[in-house]
């Protein structure tokens, strides 16, 4: 009686898990999953029951009912399978349309097997354990039955492992638990199928669903099965690929589509199934080179009407990353970018090609660079030939009237066309540049000497050294790091150019009150410090020597720029503006200078700090991270 108790207690076990999921109803996956324990069901308590009948024509009902859950477990259970992990249109798809009309084909070729004995024939009993087991030829369908449900089990296996997989700890226990439940059924039908073990007439697969039912009320009621679901995992995947406007297109391994969103439709003028498995270069005559984006290309016009990037190389050599597309009114500029597509192991499964449409920043770039560079020409050259008619002038003049005026001139000309070189500043600031080696001293230096010969009048005292323990000053044992040397002058030059320029001769440092700035330079010295805070006078070792790049706790060492000055001071509207990141009508700042500093401090990723000296001026203190000699 063991094949009876055993086969009893997998469909009731069945329909206790049925009981307990019916409430998660409208769920993904549960409908499916009500479906395979009513097919285990039916199954098992048919073949539990047929052990104990002797009627011939009854018994062949009932075995035909075991057969009517085979046939349904497997299909039920790929379409579990299919919704619980997100891939619930497949289950709608002509392809699972397929699959349950074999269903149905099936439960026909049953119900009518006496007629053609596709199932089986030669119906006999064969009793053995003291139940009524029977014995009979395996007709076509049967194996053909058997041989695509173990298809669509192992199918339905793959998806939840596949699962178990892709989200790592997140589902594992629930997608683990039902994909083995299905392991002991399986492979004791197919060894029924195929006649193996000493009673071949036994089925032992109804006895194995009490391990299956174990597993399967683990996932649901431990691992709470439907609370936490791979579907929304998916669904977040799929949206936020499909919901960006940006196109986008995943490439294989041998760069042909996978997936396209609904924008790289657009964009490619194609839908998804017909570019699926193709190269991209069908649908865009423009070569990508997904290990390093836009590739040169030909400037070949597309057959469709798109047109191909002209590929040329920027100045430092690399090839543009930008794409156009479309032609006349419709020509768009689009950014490409890509990055490999990586499975959770790591491995590099493919490619990813964003395209973002840059025409309006382009377009206002373009506009910029050709605005600035004839402005800057323009500015130089008229302002070169006012400011040598001003001096001929002043020359000329006898009237101390007229000569004032034409020193005015002079300066205003000469204003304009420093204020063209400024803007070239900009412009190489705003650019990517390279860093390169640079004495940091030196160069200041250099800015100091040059203030000094444009304004003989001006005093400008410079000090570079480091900051000792003691206070004193030491002298430095190596200013050279790596940056952008650009950067670097233009905030020496603007903040020592400000504090001399804009001086209003009434300053208190020079007996005659005249412009007056002191330029100081140092590599702050790193001092450890004990618990509460104060210099620990034993922890010499943790002292940094002048060319270490972090101090006792890891943070970057620094070069600090102070430029003094005892003018009427930067007015408070200014340093907001600048501060602020933009100008306005109420809040307009009267030169590039600051500008140029703030622009120039970004490109060091440095601070500047502006504030008032006592009585009287302006302190500029620049603050230059150094991290690994950079």
């Amino acid at each position: 009686m063991v094949p009876v108790v055993g086969s009893v207690a997998g469909g009731v076990g069945a329909l206790w898990l049925a009981w307990a999921v019916r409430e998660h109803r409208g769920r993904p996956g549960v409908d499916w999953f009500l479906g395979v324990f009513a097919a285990q069901a039916t199954w098992c308590l048919s073949y539990a029951v047929g052990l104990l009948v002797a009627d011939p024509s009854l018994r062949a009902a009932l075995e035909a009912t075991a057969w009517l859950g085979i046939v349904w477990t497997g299909i039920t259970f790929l379409g579990f399978a299919l919704e619980y992990t997100g891939r619930g249109d497949v289950v709608r798809s002509r392809l699972f349309g397929v699959v349950v009309g074999f269903g149905l084909l099936s439960t026909a070729l049953l119900a009518t097997n006496s007629f053609h004995g596709a199932f089986w024939i030669e119906f006999r009993f064969a009793p053995a354990f003291g139940v009524e087991t029977v014995s009979y030829a395996f007709g076509p369908w049967a194996y053909v039955v058997v041989a695509v449900e173990t298809v669509l089990v192992a199918s339905a296996v793959f998806l939840l492992v596949d699962t178990l997989l892709s989200y790592g700890p997140l589902y594992r226990r629930e997608s683990a638990a039902v994909a083995l439940s299905s392991l002991p059924p399986g492979f004791a039908l197919v060894a029924w199928i195929l006649e193996l073990g000493p009673v071949p007439q036994l089925q032992l697969a109804p006895l194995m669903f009490v391990p299956h039912v174990l597993l399967d009320a683990y996932a649901f009621d431990r691992a709470e099965m439907f609370d936490r679901n791979p579907t929304t995992s998916r669904a977040a995947d799929r949206t936020a690929i499909d919901d960006l406007a940006d196109p986008i297109v995943a490439l294989a391994l041998d760069r042909r589509v996978v997936r396209l969103n609904p924008a790289a439709e657009s964009l490619l003028g194609v839908d998804a199934e017909t570019a699926r498995d193709r190269p991209l270069g069908a649908f865009l005559d423009a070569p990508i080179d997904v290990d390093g984006g836009c590739e040169a290309g030909d400037g070949r016009e597309a057959g469709d009407g798109r047109e191909a990037g002209d590929g040329r190389e920027s100045d430092d050599g690399s090839a543009r990353e930008t794409v156009a597309l479309g032609t006349g009114a419709d020509r768009r500029t689009y950014a490409v970018s890509t990055s490999p597509l990586t499975d959770p192991n790591g491995t590099r499964v493919g490619y990813t090609v964003v395209f973002s449409d840059v025409t309006e920043r382009e377009r206002r770039r373009q506009q910029l660079e050709v605005l600035n560079r004839i402005l800057r020409h323009n500015l130089r050259n008229d302002a070169g030939v006012v400011r040598g008619y001003g001096e001929l002038l002043a020359d000329r003049l006898d009237d101390p009237k007229l000569v004032r005026m034409a020193d005015a001139i002079e300066r205003r000309s000469g204003a304009l066309a420093a204020l063209g070189e400024k803007a070239g500043t900009v412009e190489r600031l705003l650019s990517p540049g390279d860093a390169t080696a640079v004495a940091v001293d030196e160069l200041v230096a250099s800015v100091v000497a040059s203030a000094r010969e444009r304004d003989p009048e001006a005093t400008v005292e410079f000090g570079a050294g480091e900051a000792a323990r003691d206070g004193t000053e030491e002298e430095a044992t190596d200013w050279t790091v790596r940056l952008r040397t650009d950067a670097l002058r233009a905030i020496a030059e603007n903040t020592v150019e400000n504090a001399i320029d804009h001086h209003d001769g009434e300053g208190i440092e020079r007996e005659d009150g005249g412009p007056w700035a002191r330029v100081s330079l140092r590599r702050e010295k790193v001092v450890a410090r004990d618990a509460g805070g104060g210099t620990d006078g034993d922890a010499e070792d943790d002292e940094s020597d002048a060319g270490d790049d972090t101090d006792a706790e890891g943070r970057p060492a620094r070069f600090v720029l102070t430029v003094d000055d005892d003018g009427p001071g930067i007015p408070d509207h200014e340093v907001e503006a600048v501060e602020s990141g933009r100008e306005t009508a109420l809040e307009h700042g009267s030169g590039l200078g600051l500008w140029v500093v703030e622009w120039a401090a970004t490109a060091l990723g440095a601070e500047v700090d502006y504030a008032d000296r006592d009585p009287r001026g302006t302190r500029v203190t620049v603050t230059i991270p150094v991290v690994e000699g950079r």
